[in-house]
């Protein structure tokens, strides 16, 4: 959040600031939607991932088809290891680096931002289980 407003965080960048116009909103749905595909991801292992839950209008009390939830947790999953290789082989210096007021902001940044690269084989993990766990023949009671 601190970069939607010029606050770079110990970042020496010599690019052009966006107006606040243009970040803030870029920032927070960025912020957005990380979250909800956060949440998604809780939904492979959760009971609602596989029976929408009876509150929802319509569809709710019916079984997720796996369909629905495996391919797209794949894709995620492989565009955020990707991301995960990327930053790898930047920390490296193979690819291009940002530079730091000092070392205690790159600690900062590296400290805050690994988390990130488990999240991708998180995701594909979570996906292979749900996959296998919803294979046509199984049979799992589900409580919501």
């Amino acid at each position: 959040m601190p970069f939607a407003f010029p606050f770079d965080m110990g970042q020496l960048n010599d690019a052009p600031l966006s107006p606040l116009w243009i970040t803030i909103p870029y920032v927070f749905g960025l912020s957005v939607l990380t979250e909800l595909a956060a949440l998604l991801s809780i939904g492979l292992v959760r009971g609602w991932g596989e029976v929408v839950p009876n509150w929802i209008p319509v569809i709710g009390g019916r079984r997720v088809p796996p369909m629905a939830a495996v391919p797209p947790a794949v894709v995620g999953g492989l565009l955020l290891t990707a991301v995960s290789v990327w930053m790898a082989l930047t920390w490296i210096g193979v690819s291009g680096r940002m530079a730091y007021e000092n070392g205690w902001w790159q600690a900062l940044a590296m400290v805050c931002i690994t988390p990130l690269a488990l999240w991708g084989p998180i995701v594909l993990a979570l996906a292979y289980a749900y996959h296998v766990r919803r294979r046509p023949g199984r049979s799992w009671s589900v409580t919501l």
